[in-house]
């Protein structure tokens, strides 16, 4: 959807966030690809063609091939899919759980507050990284590993931001009126502070999408994540590394299809930041 298609309220509104617009454009590019991948892919991501090994860009092959004759175009477009999976879905599960925590934490206080916290202080003694590769080492490579490990360390910095709101937004007037109204703890919880303390949590996923984006790609390389010949951009990476000297391409393609994404999230989710007022 271009800025002309959009009604005049809101063409004024992007038009003075070049960024938001931008970035909104980005990620909607990457959808779209995504979508039309088995329409725009002229071959087949992991079909091999040893008679075409490590052809450079030209007309049939626009990105080049790879070392087992791969057209490398196909492939970053099939690998679109599993890239926004990743930055999605590995930042929707610490969301979730994040947010419960920290907003049972923040509205109880006292010793509910007390063991939440001390948990969040366990998990965040270890090394992200080094606690993430642990569990996936412990439950086997793969996308699932990898969605399971970032739930179970990454809802730590949600947690403790809805939890600083809750705890300021349940003394305002507001609060104290429901509660005086004899309103349910779970109805005050969740349809009156919740909705209120969630502002820097959808902020901070769009910046989280890119750690997200990066750790999965990241992990993939370690031969962890996604496994060959899945069409996935951190595969693409390790795949190509050693013959980067003879064929850039290989490698050049996908690094940039990571940078793009991550530039997309990261402009989007600095323009929310500016339009919500959430400074960091």
């Amino acid at each position: 959807m271009s800025l002309l298609s959009l009604s005049p309220p809101l063409r004024a509104r992007f038009g003075r966030r070049p960024m938001l617009a931008t970035g909104l454009a980005i990620l909607g590019g990457f959808v779209a690809l995504a979508l039309l991948a088995p329409l725009i892919a002229p071959f087949d991501p992991i079909l091999q063609n040893p008679g075409a090994k490590l052809m450079p860009p030209s007309w049939d092959h626009p990105f080049g091939t790879d070392n087992f004759g791969r057209d490398v175009f196909s492939r970053v477009l099939w690998g679109t899919r599993i890239d926004l999976q990743i930055a999605v879905l590995g930042v929707v599960f610490p969301f979730l759980i994040g947010t419960g925590v920290g907003t049972v934490a923040g509205f109880f206080g006292g010793w509910v507050d007390a063991v939440l916290m001390r948990i969040i202080d366990v998990v965040l003694a270890f090394p992200f990284l080094v606690l993430m590769l642990s569990i996936i080492a412990i439950l086997g490579p793969g996308l699932a590993s990898f969605y399971i490990a970032m739930a179970l360390v990454g809802w730590v910095s949600y947690a403790r931001l809805i939890r600083a709101q809750i705890l300021v937004l349940k003394s305002q007037d507001f609060a104290v009126a429901a509660a005086s109204l004899g309103f349910s703890r779970l109805r005050i919880m969740f349809r009156h502070l919740l909705p209120n303390a969630l502002a820097g949590s959808l902020v901070f996923v769009m910046s989280d999408a890119v750690l997200v984006l990066l750790n999965g790609a990241s992990i993939s390389y370690l031969g962890l994540g996604v496994q060959p010949p899945v069409a996935e951009w951190g595969v693409m990476v390790a795949e190509a590394q050693g013959f980067i000297s003879q064929a850039w391409w290989i490698t050049l393609f996908p690094g940039l299809a990571i940078v793009t994404l991550a530039f997309g999230f990261s402009l989007t989710g600095d323009a929310l930041a500016d339009l919500m007022g959430v400074h960091e």
